[in-house]
């Protein structure tokens, strides 16, 4: 998309950042491969099932660890009861540099050993919610693959106003961290059919790295901030 003026690095609250354009065109399509390898059987993607009966309409799947409403597992206790996919080195090494790119060299953070991968298709949204069932405050890393979206990124008190709404393109890098960690967030649409040409993404996909410090149990119990 040829613009008059580029999209610039924004930090969109205290250490919340936006970075647009970070992953190349190559990048991108060697993330979406890997992703349909993953997505596949056992303990692939599935529809999350939520306590109260409903479903998200996002579909998701997870790497290291499996979300569920709420809390992790090493095995798919909602889905097929399959042990986890290991965490890929290659995110991990993505994820030290998404805080690099981010906040800048220096900036320590143990090892991601969490990957959620949700994948949004024409109808599905993500409503207000804050990510608290890990017991690391370290940043969340969120990219973006496919179609645009609008990334609604709040407070750390309310589902409500004040919140920014950023755009999200395919390639773009969002962190959150330090004072915004725990701030609510949620994804009310996304653009379809804004995919990039060649990509061959008929939807989004949303890759969030996260640190768990969860330990070497098999199963880890919180209380989730999440409701559709």
């Amino acid at each position: 998309m040829n613009e008059l003026f580029g999209r610039e690095r924004t930090e969109v609250a205290p250490g919340a950042v936006h970075v647009p354009d970070w992953l190349d065109a190559e990048e991108q399509r060697h993330l979406v491969e890997l992703c349909r390898t993953w997505a596949r059987p056992p303990a692939g993607l599935r529809e999350v099932r939520l306590p109260g009966g409903g479903t998200m309409s996002v579909r998701q799947f997870g790497l290291g660890w499996h979300w569920f409403p709420y809390g992790y597992a090493r095995t798919a206790v909602d889905g097929d009861g399959a042990d986890v996919k290991p965490m890929p080195d290659e995110l991990v090494a993505l994820g030290r540099r998404a805080v690099t790119a981010a906040y800048g060299e220096g900036r320590a953070v143990e090892p991601y050993d969490i990957a959620l991968i949700n994948f949004y298709d024409a109808g599905a949204h993500m409503g207000m919610h804050k990510d608290r069932d890990e017991k690391s405050s370290a940043p969340v890393v969120s990219l973006s693959l496919g179609d645009t979206c609008v990334f609604r990124f709040g407070n750390t008190e309310t589902r409500t106003k004040p919140y920014t709404d950023v755009e999200l393109r395919s390639g773009d890098l969002f962190v959150f961290g330090g004072e915004s960690r725990f701030a609510y967030h949620g994804v009310p649409r996304t653009e379809p059919g804004t995919a990039p040409r060649g990509l061959g993404l008929k939807g989004r996909l949303n890759i969030t790295l996260r640190v768990g410090g969860l330990g070497r149990g098999s199963a880890a119990g919180a209380v989730s901030g999440y409701h559709s």
